[in-house]
């Protein structure tokens, strides 16, 4: 027969068991929710700039051959 120390052990480990994963499951959900659409914008953010200040320069080396 099983002691009652045996059974809260067991009842004990399977509650934190079941908070534990939800903790995996609710980082996971976070993490394709809220911080990679973040990471993406910025990148994206990045390589907006990075066309815009080619832009320009190629504007103003256009300028500089004209004069």
């Amino acid at each position: 027969m099983v002691s009652t120390v045996g059974a809260v052990y067991v009842v004990g480990v399977t509650v934190l068991f079941f908070f534990w994963v939800y903790g995996i499951y609710a980082f996971a959900r976070d993490l394709r929710g809220r911080y990679l659409p973040a990471v993406r914008a910025y990148f994206e953010q990045r390589q907006d700039d990075a066309e815009a200040a080619r832009a320009e320069e190629e504007r103003e080396e256009r300028e500089q051959q004209l004069y």
